[in-house]
């Protein structure tokens, strides 16, 4: 394979020459929009300081669980990839063991995006490999020591409107302020509203974390009112410095609405170290009833990622940590499980629920028809192993016909690698073009409809969904 296929100008487009042309006209029409990117993992203060970005291996291949856990997959151990707790990896050794693997990633969405990313951000000349490993390595060196190179210069030359992080509820958030204080950055870098740990009495520092949470914002109160008032008290400060949306990254999307009183007894029952397991099950899915609430509160938009089982190898997780390429994901019931939120939030003026899956069987089962029918509920873009090209079709086509193109939240591309952001939005543009143009060609949808279609899927949705 040459490395000039990232740039042929049809790539992920129909075979069929007919629709083609079709999705050809289409893809031109939101080719040159601004990205809107209203979910990722990108650092502010590395936006904030211009920080330079670090070697090939550190930049790509290290923290990019994508990436490792295929090569890892072939066997090589994950030491000679991310390092261990005591040392840190030869950044030269890891590069050459990418390129090693690179043939692994062929039909893979991270091959994709990164044969995009080393032709049309980096430049390559020609194609990793074991043989060109010095050679690449040595190349995207030189790029990342370019001036112009750096993340505020990329976010221009990205045609990034909107970028949105994840971050902690105890966050300063004073990255985020200086970068919207600042005169000579164009465009917004908004935080995101990430309270896992503190909700998830499972997680190993809930208890610590819920002391500074009560110790910094409880204003005064204690026990669980004081838990629930910092919850909220921090909410609205990530809305004053400019939180369009709050994350849930749970288990499950169940959903309990419990009493004040019942609400209170379980709090103290983990905090006391005596909860059950079924206690830690409950107390999430009520904590998640309460985020809906204080969603329809203050504005917030309410997103749930659930159905990833993480840190499935406990062994790797003790050595490396997590994020290291083994979360693994599972069946969920939508259905039910979010019923209880539902039932008190689903038809409430302005509150938007958007839902992510990991399982494509709920797709047309249970998504589509929730978004159908529940002004609150949008539907999720495909997210983590589901954001690749084939995934994406078949999401486009499950959820279509029950629930129309208006329930979509647009694109989410849910990265920490910057460089890949442009790569993934295109990929995500070329799908939704190529969907629409077989519509076009079974006379399903009017050409002039369809271009209407994918300016809003691309631009008007995340806009609307997100409150942008």
């Amino acid at each position: 394979m040459s490395q000039s296929i990232a740039a042929n100008p049809d790539r992920l487009l129909p075979a069929d020459p007919g629709t083609r042309s079709i999705a050809r006209d289409l893809l031109q029409r939101v080719q040159d929009l601004p990205i809107i990117s209203p979910h990722g993992h990108v650092d502010a203060a590395v936006i904030e300081h211009n920080t330079p970005f670090p070697d090939p291996a550190a930049l790509l291949v290290s923290p990019d669980h994508y990436v490792t856990r295929l090569i890892h997959a072939s066997g090589v151990p994950l030491d000679r990839l991310r390092g261990s707790n005591t040392s840190e990896p030869d950044s030269r050794t890891v590069w050459r063991e990418f390129c090693k693997a690179w043939p692994l990633f062929e039909g893979t969405a991270s091959g994709y995006w990164l044969r995009t990313q080393f032709d049309s951000v980096f430049g390559l000349q020609q194609e990793i490999s074991a043989e060109t490993a010095g050679a690449s390595y040595d190349a995207i060196s030189a790029k990342l020591l370019e001036p112009g190179f750096r993340p505020r210069q990329l976010f221009k030359d990205f045609n990034i409107e909107v970028l949105a992080t994840t971050d902690d509820p105890l966050d300063s958030l004073a990255s985020h302020k200086a970068i919207a204080e600042d005169p000579t950055f164009h465009g917004r870098v908004l935080p995101t509203f990430r309270p896992d740990a503190y909700l998830n009495i499972a997680h190993p520092a809930w208890s610590a974390n819920v002391d500074r949470l009560i110790a910094a914002a409880g204003d005064g109160a204690t026990g669980y009112a004081g838990y629930i008032n910092a919850l909220e008290i921090r909410r609205r400060y990530f809305v004053e410095h400019g939180a369009v949306s709050a994350d849930h990254g749970v288990r499950t999307p169940a959903t309990l609405k419990l009493d004040a009183g019942d609400a209170a007894k379980l709090f103290d029952r983990a905090r006391a170290g005596q909860a059950s397991p079924q206690d830690r099950e409950d107390f999430e899915a009520h904590m998640m009833y309460q985020m809906a609430r204080m969603s329809v509160e203050d504005g917030l938009v309410m997103t749930i990622h659930p159905g990833s089982y993480r840190n499935h190898h406990e062994p790797t997780f003790n050595a490396y940590g997590a994020d290291t390429g083994h979360d693994i994901p599972f069946a969920v019931n939508y259905t039910e499980a979010i019923r209880p939120l539902l039932q008190d939030f689903g038809t409430a003026k302005d509150f938007h629920l958007v839902l992510f899956t990991l399982d494509e069987t709920v797709f047309s089962r249970e998504l589509a028809p929730l978004a159908g029918f529940y002004p609150s509920v949008y539907l999720g873009a495909p997210w983590w192993f589901l954001d690749a090209p084939d995934a994406m079709l078949r999401f486009r086509s499950a959820v279509t016909e029950t629930a129309g193109f208006s329930r979509s939240s647009g694109f989410i591309d849910d990265t920490r690698a910057f460089c890949s952001i442009p790569a993934r939005h295109d990929a995500s543009r070329r799908i939704e073009a190529s969907f629409l143009a077989r519509l076009v060609a079974e006379h399903r949808v009017s050409e002039d409809r369809a271009h209407e279609l994918i300016v809003d899927l691309v631009d008007g949705s995340p806009r609307r969904v997100f409150k942008l």
